[in-house]
């Protein structure tokens, strides 16, 4: 074999696709990917609550639908903390009940439209995780391990799915 030929040979094992440099980066460009996801979920989210406060007419919407924002990173309970703001702020604008009670359909409304129509489609556009794994995937983790099952699940899905080859 000429010389020339065994460097190329080399050079192919060193940076082909499932050399360790190859493997990090695609990792960590799944991760990234499921960042950019997380945070345009995030993102419609907070615009959902937006429009929900302004339409029930909560004081501080604007706040409260940012914060929500920033607690939808939150797993499995930011929606809840989410919601804490507006209720308190609701309950002591001294409107009664009925708002309260709106506020709590809007947020069973918001929980429903993100996790069965957002997360899942988001999460296939940018990472590739088809939807039945998005909506399983953490069903699964969190009964094998309960918190962090929930919390590790998307970012796992993300890399789990960049190696898998497409059809």
């Amino acid at each position: 074999m000429p010389n020339g030929s065994m460097q190329k040979v080399a050079s192919q094992e060193i940076t082909g696709p499932e050399s360790r440099p190859g493997v990090v980066r695609k990792a960590g460009g799944a991760l990234w990917n499921w960042w950019r996801a997380a945070m345009l979920d995030a993102l419609l989210v907070g615009v959902l609550w937006l429009i929900g406060l302004e339409i029930l007419h909560v004081p501080l919407a604007p706040l409260w639908a940012g914060l929500a924002v920033l607690t939808q990173f939150v797993p499995a309970v930011g929606g809840m903390l989410a919601l804490i703001g507006p209720a308190l702020s609701l309950l002591f604008s001294g409107r009664g009940w009925q708002p309260f009670g709106f506020l709590l359909g809007l947020y069973a409304v918001i929980v429903l439209i993100d996790q069965l129509a957002i997360q899942p489609l988001v999460l296939k556009k940018m990472t590739r995780v088809p939807i039945w794994a998005s909506i399983f995937g953490p069903i699964l983790l969190g009964i094998l391990i309960p918190f962090w099952g929930v919390l590790l699940a998307p970012p796992l899905l993300a890399v789990v799915f960049a190696f898998r080859r497409p059809r």
